[in-house]
């Protein structure tokens, strides 16, 4: 007894915990103001898409680049010029004042002889020659006065370049810092949009973001040198180095801010890469007793004198750096320079991507679903259903409680995992139930009904939420952004429940066996019984013969599938602007709250608009995704019918839906604007995937066999194809929910796989002898009720968001409904099936379905004399 009271009390003080955690992310703040402020400050971090924060614009300074860009291409003509003795006089080099693309400077020099015009042409198409064939300068004589400039076409891909380089070193940046989530895209030609949740003093990110990190290495100018430059230090020292790069800070792998070990005064240090190492220990050693400038954005930041060699490519910078100013320096060289200065134009606070009023809907229809669940699971368990349902809202309070105390970011591909993981501890409770459930059958009492049906349980639980958490943490390993979140949210879900699930529940049950209203020693023998109506009929559902028709369901299961990727090559996904990029529209509709606007846009036939609020009241930011070039107005209910003959581009369309709807509207900005993920996004994702579904096979095969193993992963693999089609069939936007909804389909799929899969290797262990199929069909029947429950209270879980939804959770819950139809339906036919054949083609090479286990290898040795 003292040791189950013990177990009690741990129990107790975990919940405890757990609840603390998730207290201040509900307490009402006349309460707050009571308690101390470390504690009320702890909250859960919720992503863009739930909550406003800071918007900056930054600009990018194309003068910069042109003008670096054209020193560099001259600076090597002319040196090409002297090795040829080509003799000149430089007269001026010039910066036009232009923006964008278009600002091309010049270089003029004049020849001293006119025969010399062609061989320099010659020099500047070697020095400036691209991929392409083309030369990166126009060169144009008169006379022989020369003058150099960049050509259009290449400043053009050179602006679009350093723009795309820029926006993946804004977006390691802002995640080196640990900022949550932030939101890092391309806007029109030169400008990138960056937003950050929750935070409302940018500061210190607008400092990091400003600040361009460029580093060189240049030697002191001497005697030999042929072009020189004066550069500052911070204490106003003015140091002559030769303009030459010694060595880019490109080289740079790592760095980092800390305190030195001879003068504990605040430094960086850092490491190169094995070519810059060479490069560095070559350099320093064939230069030894001159001064080293290191230069980070255009500032002499330490100067040293070379004494010795410097081998392994480490390094210290030294200067005035306050500790966290190191840090900063060591973390942009880190994450690598910008590839051009950027320039903060605009910043302002914005309302959440989905809009207040989409989340709202989004989260009423998510905890009617909640609600029905634990209705459902009342109607079915009775009682027991009822400590079902209050293990499950604990297991929610846990999960919540461990995202704020890791600091976690909730997005909505979270929340997506938070569904996942209730429909995951909802099967567990199934599973314990229905275990009970068959013990009682048999006669058991109660309390040994419960015991025994635990301890069959327990594997099973294990096993399907190892398998998941495998998957889910290769997926944070390999994964980035809305992935990790995903995967962060599920795996502190798999731990919970497994806690919730089998011991507190367990222990709830236990203590209702043995109180005061069951203390009848004669009740206590009897066993439980179960009197719901949906149990009766879940009883009357056995004796199915599902491999019955297995060519019939395998061949069906292959043609959607073949279907599917047939609708995935054409018309494919509709990718959404989170991968596609689109327009952004800046406007003020004075006259239309955010329902209104996103009324009369769905109205006038425009989907997938995500409508934000921007600054003040009714000014909005909308998003629209790469569409149809243009729209036929005939088709457009909403507009004039003397428009009828013209076409509209789509953005004009959508503006006169909405000049309809509010004749005040003032349009303020339009502008194209970049993807929300990376380049290498999808690349990464598909890894992770790959490499989550190496990571279930291995432990699939290590747990059960090969062929268990095949089987579940090629269903898996055949019910993801089906969704994908089902996305491009119905034309569903594919953004990052969508992502989301994929993942979690993984993972719900592989854990009903497992259950089956348990219930075979059980019966099998039983009686090795009996027929595969009898054997296959007894345990698909023997857990066809708790099958049919999860999918139902998952669907339960899924259809008020399905439904009543709205934008905000319609690209994950109607995917999901329709995966999970189709992840049940090919656990009891498809996942059956091709055990059945596997498990046939293994008797034909005269193995057995399972290996021995240790006890039955011992016991097989003890009959040798």
């Amino acid at each position: 007894m003292a040791r189950f009271s013990f177990r009690g009390f741990v129990y107790v003080l975990i919940v405890m915990l757990g609840l603390l955690s998730a207290a201040p992310n509900l307490l009402p703040q006349s309460i707050k103001q009571q308690l101390p402020a470390w504690y009320t400050t702890s909250t859960l971090s919720l992503g863009l898409d739930l909550q406003g924060g800071s918007h900056l614009l930054l600009a990018a300074d194309t003068n910069a680049l042109f003008e670096k860009q054209l020193n560099s291409f001259s600076s090597d003509l002319f040196s090409e010029l002297r090795n040829q003795n080509i003799r000149y006089t430089k007269t001026s080099h010039s910066l036009s004042h232009k923006t964008g693309s278009e600002s091309r400077g010049r270089v003029v020099f004049a020849l001293h002889s006119a025969d010399d015009a062609r061989t320099v042409k010659d020099i500047a198409y070697q020095v400036s020659a691209q991929p392409n064939g083309s030369s990166a300068l126009n060169v144009s004589i008169k006379q022989n006065t020369v003058t150099l400039t960049l050509n259009t076409l290449y400043t053009e891909q050179l602006v679009k370049d350093t723009l795309s380089r820029s926006v993946e070193v804004v977006r390691k940046r802002l995640n080196e810092t640990g900022l949550t989530e932030p939101s890092v895209t391309l806007q029109g030609k030169d400008a990138i949009l960056v937003q950050m949740p929750g935070m409302s003093d940018p500061t210190q990110v607008k400092k990091l973001l400003g600040t361009t990190a460029q580093m060189t290495f240049h030697w002191a100018a001497n005697s030999q040198s042929e072009q020189v430059m004066n550069k500052q230090d911070a204490a106003g020292n003015t140091y002559r180095l030769e303009q030459k790069v010694a060595l880019e800070g490109e080289h740079i792998t790592d760095a980092a801010g800390v305190l030195s070990s001879e003068n504990g005064q605040p430094v960086v240090t850092f490491r190169l890469d094995s070519a810059g190492a060479k490069q560095f220990a070559t350099m320093t050693r064939d230069n030894i007793g001159r001064v080293l400038a290191i230069v980070l954005d255009d500032n002499v930041v330490t100067a040293p004198v070379i004494n010795s060699v410097i081998p392994g490519g480490r390094g210290e910078i030294t200067g005035n750096f306050t500790l966290p100013e190191a840090g900063n320096t060591a973390l942009m060289l880190r994450t690598g320079a910008l590839p051009v200065p950027l320039t903060i134009i605009e910043e302002r606070t914005v309302g959440p991507d989905l809009g207040s009023d989409a989340i709202q809907t989004g989260v009423k229809s998510g905890v009617a679903g909640a609600l029905l669940v634990l209705a459902f699971m009342v109607a079915i368990y009775g009682r027991w259903g009822a400590i079902a349902s209050f293990a499950l809202c604990i297991n929610m309070a846990l999960v919540f409680g461990a995202l704020t105390l890791f600091g976690a970011t909730l997005t909505l591909p979270g929340i997506a995992g938070l569904i996942l993981t209730m429909g995951m501890a909802v099967d567990a409770n199934i599973l314990i139930n229905e275990r009970i459930r068959e013990e009682s059958k048999k006669g058991r009492p109660a309390a040994s009904a419960i015991e025994v049906g635990f301890n069959k349980a327990f594997a099973t639980i294990v096993d399907s939420n190892f398998t998941t958490l495998i998957a889910v943490s290769l997926l944070f390993m390999f994964g980035s952004g809305p992935i990790k979140g995903f995967a962060i949210t599920i795996a502190l879900g798999l731990v919970s429940s497994v806690f919730t699930a089998v011991a507190l529940t367990k222990m709830l049950m236990m203590n209702v066996v043995k109180s005061k209203h069951m203390r009848d020693r004669t009740k206590q023998r009897l066993p439980l019984r179960f009197t719901s109506p949906l149990l009766r009929l879940s009883d009357t559902l056995s004796g199915i013969n599902f491999l019955a028709k297995r060519n019939i369901a395998l061949t069906i299961s292959v043609v959607l599938t073949v279907l599917s990727m047939g609708l995935f090559a054409k018309p494919g996904l509709h990718y959404g602007v989170d991968f596609t990029g689109g327009t952004m529209i800046e406007l003020t509709a004075p006259s239309l709250s955010t329902d209104e606007l996103r009324d009369a846009i769905q109205s006038s036939g425009f989907d997938h608009i995500a409508i934000q609020e921007y600054g003040s009241e009714h000014h909005y930011l909308l998003r629209a995704p790469v569409l149809e070039k243009t729209v036929d107005t005939a088709k457009e209910s909403h507009i004039s019918r003397s428009d009828n003959s013209t076409n509209l581009t789509h953005t004009d369309a959508l503006k006169r839906a909405i000049s309809l709807a509010d004749s005040n509207v003032s349009f303020d900005k339009v502008d194209m604007v970049g993807p929300k993920v990376s380049g290498g996004f999808a690349e990464l994702s598909i890894l992770a995937l790959l490499i989550a579904g190496g990571g279930m096979l291995v432990y699939l095969w290590a747990r059960f066999e090969a062929h268990f193993a095949t089987a579940a992963l090629l269903t898996v693999l055949l019910d993801l194809t089906k969704t994908i089609g089902f996305f491009a069939l119905t034309g569903i936007e594919f953004n990052l929910t969508a992502v989301a909804a994929l993942l979690a389909l993984i993972g719900y799929s592989i854990n009903d796989k497992v259950v089956v899969l348990d219930r075979i290797r059980e019966l099998l262990r039983l009686d090795p002898n009996k027929p595969l199929a009898d054997t296959i069909n007894e345990a698909v029947n023997s857990t066809l009720s708790r099958t049919v429950f999860t999918s139902v209270t998952t669907l339960l879980a899924l259809l008020p968001m399905a439904i009543f939804g709205g934008d905000a959770v319609k690209s994950f819950a109607v995917p999901m409904v329709f995966a999970v139809v189709i992840g049940t339906s090919s656990t009891l036919f498809i996942t059956s099936t091709l055990l059945y054949l596997l498990g046939k083609r293994r008797e034909r090479q005269g193995k057995a379905q399972l290996k021995p286990t240790a006890e039955e290898i011992k016991a097989s040795l003890s009959h040798i004399p």
